[in-house]
């Protein structure tokens, strides 16, 4: 018998690559528009999944990926809060 654990995998949105679910951060868009950071990856609404990479989501802010991705306009704040979830993140490493 099989005990090994299947490990979710998600795409990253800018890089494309797949990665486990918890290397990546879901940014979600709930039914009335609102966008925000999804740290428990479980808030309904459409989701996105970036990299907790700082280059990811700069990328994702120069080429207006999360955008496209969420059909939503996303405010500067979301992207500052990402880059200093992951910052903050990678000190607990």
């Amino acid at each position: 018998m099989n005990s090994r654990k299947k490990i979710p995998m998600r795409k990253c949105i800018a890089t494309g690559e797949m990665r486990p679910k918890k290397e990546l951060v879901r940014i979600v868009r709930s039914k009335e528009g609102e966008v925000s950071i999804d740290h428990t990856g479980k808030k309904s609404g459409r989701g996105a999944y970036l990299s907790k990479d700082v280059e990811a989501v700069q990328l994702a802010k120069k080429k207006n990926i999360l955008s496209k991705q969420l059909e939503a306009k996303i405010d500067e704040s979301i992207y500052d809060e990402l880059i200093q979830f992951i910052e903050k993140e990678k000190r607990l490493i």
